[in-house]
């Protein structure tokens, strides 16, 4: 048992090392930055708190990343659970063309989100044909949305997929027999099922959301999101306390919403 123990602890020091020296390392010294209180305003998690602007960005940033995880949820479980469940021609290049944002890099989404609905985008040119204006929300929330949407939904098409293929079939076909409708059987035997998987790849799209910079940065530093204000705060101003204090905050709100959503989710599978 000792020698067992001690090859374990030699096979896990690297990585041990690596999570020390990459992550615990400076989140430490991140957390201790923001306490600083050198400057007259406090220190950096008190200007945070105590700021309308902050405060309101980092609730806007919460709010579209929970607006971006819902919608992406129930666009991408839909097309899914449809994937998973059928059998037709070209299905497999239809699951690639739907799965290819992942290899995107933020900025390039945000660069198509710009060629879709920018000055000189397609919907643009399209509106400027049919009602002699242009149609551009590439540069406001509305775009930073349709960013945001854009690479959450690959990831929940995979996941919802690979959940279908664990479902267990014959519990269907009993509701059925059991005179359950189409709805029903969704409601009561599909949802619940692929529940966990949602609520895992929920989490990821949420989290991936609210610190997603890319995207949000090609499409103009003036759009009032948590990284952003973060960037504009660190490179602007050089206001490492607030930069600090502010990404240790976004941090927290993030890890919480996850915590929160594993709670839950072992709460309902108890339940059932």
């Amino acid at each position: 048992m000792a020698a067992s123990a001690k090859q374990a602890a030699w096979a896990l020091a690297p990585a041990f090392a690596v999570l020390f020296a990459f992550w615990l390392l400076p989140l430490a010294h991140l957390m201790l930055l923001g306490a600083d209180s050198r400057d007259s305003h406090g220190s950096g998690y008190w200007q945070v708190l105590s700021s309308a602007q902050y405060l309101g960005s980092l609730a806007q940033t919460c709010v579209l990343a929970i607006v971006v995880t819902f919608t992406a949820l129930l666009i991408g479980g839909i097309s899914g659970v449809f994937l998973a469940r059928q059998q037709f021609f070209g299905r497999s290049a239809l699951v690639a063309l739907l799965t290819f944002p992942l290899a995107f890099p933020g900025v390039v989404v945000g660069f198509l989100v710009i060629l879709l609905a920018g000055r000189q985008g397609l919907l643009a040119s399209l509106g400027l044909q049919l009602a002699g204006e242009r149609w551009i929300f590439a540069y406001s929330l509305a775009g930073l949305f349709v960013g945001y949407l854009y690479f959450s939904i690959p990831r929940v098409i995979l996941t919802v997929m690979a959940a279908c293929e664990s479902l267990d079939r014959s519990l269907e076909e009993a509701a059925h027999s059991l005179g359950a409708g189409h709805w029903r059987v969704v409601c009561d035997v599909i949802v619940p099922g692929l529940a966990p998987a949602l609520a895992s790849c929920g989490a990821i799209c949420f989290a991936t959301s609210m610190g997603a910079f890319g995207t949000a940065f090609t499409l103009g530093t003036r759009l009032n999101v948590t990284p952003v204000a973060i960037y504009n705060v660190f490179t602007n101003y050089a206001n490492f306390v607030v930069a600090a204090a502010l990404s240790v905050v976004l941090g927290a709100v993030t890890w919480a919403v996850l915590l929160l959503t594993r709670r839950l989710v072992k709460n309902a599978g108890t339940v059932l």
